[in-house]
């Protein structure tokens, strides 16, 4: 007997319309009802990753998540036309929500000032009042009332649900009130008081709160929305650094072809200053090529014929031809796009408390609200006395407060952190720096300048440093290569001597004439195999300085080596004070890098760092990560290179520096914009200052309502007091947010 085995189908599908994590729960348990389908719903990166059999098709996952109340379509395939990018840049929903805001800002001002200030009210202000505000509360309010009813399909409340019975009781009452009651009347005014007098409450309106609490609320959900947004620029930052076109030998002849065309097995030209196509195998040529956005390293590494070398990496000087052996999907850089990808739905989101209580908040004030109509119906009190305290119940309990509490915190925050030159993602990134205990810190380009630069000249026995720095400075300026670079800048701003002769020895060094010495610089093998000695002082200084971590050239002229130049990525002169103020903020530092182990080693001394974690690609980076996760440990990663973006992803926050790469930026969640990784620990203690004030205004805007409530129900706090209140709730948020200005 056997079983039909039907393989399994992996996809992801984008999602729109969710606006909490309620409504990427509902995708995730509806998709998962399908017969052999596991689903994964990411509400910040509005993806569905989904696994399922043949027997399930794609256009039914997408007609699920339509019949839940949401859209769905399936990713575009690998951008590998110019304009998929850019096109993916605009989101036309965050557009939308966008005009929605400023159309709604603009019309609600008026009125929210002529409800306040009753010198403003002309005759039939109230009727202007309800011509402005209508559009507000029905076209601006919509994405809220969209949502509130595909959650009361399925038998569900959120923070929507209270928003659009809030507005649409304050609105629908004061349209009663206008039409039936004496608001409407020309000339009437509406004094703004603190009274607790009955009426029959047919003489107030409340469009200023129906509008307000629309607008604010719009605007905290245009703020969330462009902060998601960047989360998937991460992707598409990695896929940027490939190769578009690509130079193929067909005979002898080089053909420029896009990289679509490019196959396994295809040969292709690398000229100085190009990006390495795809993975391949060295055929022809020397050169050095500058992997620091593979793999960490500062130095940059020689290639050579029978030598693999891998795609995004930079060729400085040679130029290179080289056999594709793999393509598209299977290069490095595609495994490493995948990684951030994995990294991010891996991630845990951090719910908003908001959200959370919404969904025994709001059908309890709700139920509240039925009771007290139907409580006072019973007493006799009238059929308006009784609608007035219903609806003073909805409107204390609207939750503009609620709504305003975390953007009005974050727009403070972030502000003053731009100031400070810390930009942070969104709410979810400050639960992760309140626990945070160790902080990993990338080397290159993090802790060093990522640059290299001459370090130590050590002269042999009766030699002048100084002549053999200006001698080998001279020969090098001719050179392409980094480390000959690098020596010549150091004799950038002296006279040199001119160079006759000169000869690029394929990789191993240079040599030229120079004041009547043929001077040869390069590694010390190069000079034995040209017939200079290396005396024994030189030799020791040698291995000393490659203990240290550091490239060594020879320069020698006359039968023997005259002199040592050791060339490093230098330590940035901020780096060890910014490792004792992460010290002081109670996390552990550990240093983290693609380099070698001597490198590394040496920096983490210099810099105070004890534990050191060495010579791995992105995908060790990863995993190291992953392995202080596993001990217990809850991580901060710093750093700035493409290969640090998966570890950044991954671990529970990440930061990086505005001077690395946008693939390392958009899979942060904080950027340092000056680079100076001192800000590391302003950032921190920054956005641990946000969280404080967020989770402060939750508190209390929750807490100001709910004591409310029972006067509202008793019918001792009419409409207007309950706006009043909702209003005093909403300047206390606001100021408690302000105070965010004054953090140093």
């Amino acid at each position: 007997m056997t079983t039909d085995v039907h393989p399994e189908l992996t996809t992801e599908l984008d999602i729109t319309g969710m606006t909490c994590a309620s409504c990427a729960n509902r995708i995730e348990r509806k998709l998962n009802k399908l017969d052999g389908v596991t689903a994964s719903v990411n509400y910040a990166t509005e993806r569905a990753r989904v696994t399922y059999p043949e027997t399930v098709s794609a256009e039914d996952l997408l007609a699920t998540v339509a019949a839940a109340g949401y859209g769905a379509t399936l990713p575009t395939t690998e951008a590998t036309e110019p304009t998929a990018l850019e096109a993916d840049a605009r989101d036309p929903e965050l557009d939308v929500l966008r005009q929605r805001l400023l159309v709604s800002a603009l019309l609600t001002v008026p009125v929210v000032l002529v409800a306040m200030v009753p010198a403003l009210q002309v005759d039939g202000w109230q009727w202007l009042s309800l011509t402005l505000a209508a559009p507000v509360v029905v076209w601006g309010g919509w994405p809220f009332h969209r949502a509130a009813a595909v959650n009361l399909r399925h038998g569900a409340t959120t923070m929507d649900t209270l928003v659009s019975v809030g507005t649409l009781a304050a609105f629908g009452w004061s349209l009663v009130a206008l039409v039936y009651g004496d608001a409407g009347v020309i000339g009437m005014t509406h004094p703004f008081r603190f009274t607790l007098e009955r009426g029959d409450g047919l003489d107030d309106i409340y469009l200023e709160a129906a509008a307000g609490v629309t607008t604010f609320l719009l605007a905290g959900r245009w703020f969330e929305k462009r902060s998601k947004r960047a989360a998937g620029a991460a992707l598409r930052a990695l896929m940027e650094l490939g190769a578009r076109d690509v130079t193929i030998l067909r005979g002898e002849a080089e053909v420029r072809v896009p990289i679509g065309e490019l196959g396994v097995g295809d040969s292709f030209v690398v000229r100085p200053g190009e990006t390495v196509a795809t993975d391949g195998v060295v055929e022809s040529g020397t050169s050095a090529l500058d992997a620091s956005v593979l793999t960490g390293e500062s130095v940059p590494v020689d290639r050579g014929p029978g030598m693999s070398v891998a795609g995004a990496t930079l060729n400085t000087y040679g130029r290179l031809v080289v056999r594709a052996t793999r393509v598209g999907s299977d290069t490095q850089l595609a495994r490493m796009a995948r990684l951030v990808e994995e990294a991010q739905h891996g991630k845990t989101q951090a719910q908003r408390l908001a959200d959370r209580v919404s969904g025994v908040f709001v059908p309890v004030v709700i139920a509240l609200s039925v009771a007290t109509l139907g409580f006072w119906l019973g007493t006799g009190a009238g059929a308006a006395a009784s609608f007035t305290a219903a609806v003073a119940v909805l409107i204390v309990a609207c939750p503009c407060a609620l709504g305003l509490a975390t953007p009005t915190a974050l727009m403070v925050g972030t502000g003053r952190g731009a100031q400070l030159g810390v930009l942070v993602r969104g709410p979810e990134v400050l639960e992760a720096t309140r626990r945070i205990d160790t902080v990993v810190l990338d080397k290159t380009g993090t802790v060093t300048t990522g640059e290299l630069a001459l370090v130590d000249v050590v002269a042999g026995a009766g030699e002048d440093a100084a002549v053999v720095r200006r001698l080998a400075g001279a020969v090098e300026a001719a050179s392409e290569h980094p480390v000959g670079r690098a020596v010549a800048r150091a004799t950038a701003g002296e006279p040199r001597p001119e160079v006759t002769g000169f000869r690029n020895l394929e990789g191993r060094g240079v040599r030229g004439s120079v004041d009547g010495h043929d001077v040869v610089v390069g590694r010390p093998e190069l000079l034995a195999d040209e017939g200079l000695v290396v005396p024994d002082d030189l030799t020791a200084a040698v291995q000393r300085a490659r203990a240290a971590g550091r490239t060594v050239v020879v320069a020698g002229w006359g039968g023997k080596a005259r002199g040592v130049l050791a060339v490093a990525d230098t330590v940035k002169p901020t780096s060890a004070e910014a490792v004792r103020r992460l010290r002081a903020l109670g996390l552990s530092p550990v240093l983290l890098t693609g380099d070698h182990e001597q490198v590394a080693r040496a920096v983490a001394a210099e810099v105070g760092i004890d534990e050191v974690v060495a010579g791995v690609l992105p995908e060790g980076k990863v995993a190291a990560v992953r392995v202080l996760q596993q001990r217990g440990c809850v991580v901060a990663m710093v750093g700035d290179g493409v290969n640090d973006a998966a570890a950044l992803a991954t671990a529970d926050l990440g930061i990086a520096l505005g001077t690395g790469t946008d693939a390392a930026i958009a899979a942060s969640d904080l950027t340092l914009v000056s680079g100076d990784l001192r800000v590391a620990a302003t950032a921190v203690r920054l956005a641990r200052r946000t969280l404080g004030t967020i989770r402060g205004n939750l508190f209390w805007a929750f807490a100001y309502n709910v004591a409310a409530l029972p006067i509202a129900a008793a019918g001792l706090l009419t409409p207007m007091l309950a706006g009043a209140a909702m209003a005093l709730s909403s300047v206390f948020v606001v100021s408690n947010s302000l105070r965010l200005r004054r953090f140093h």
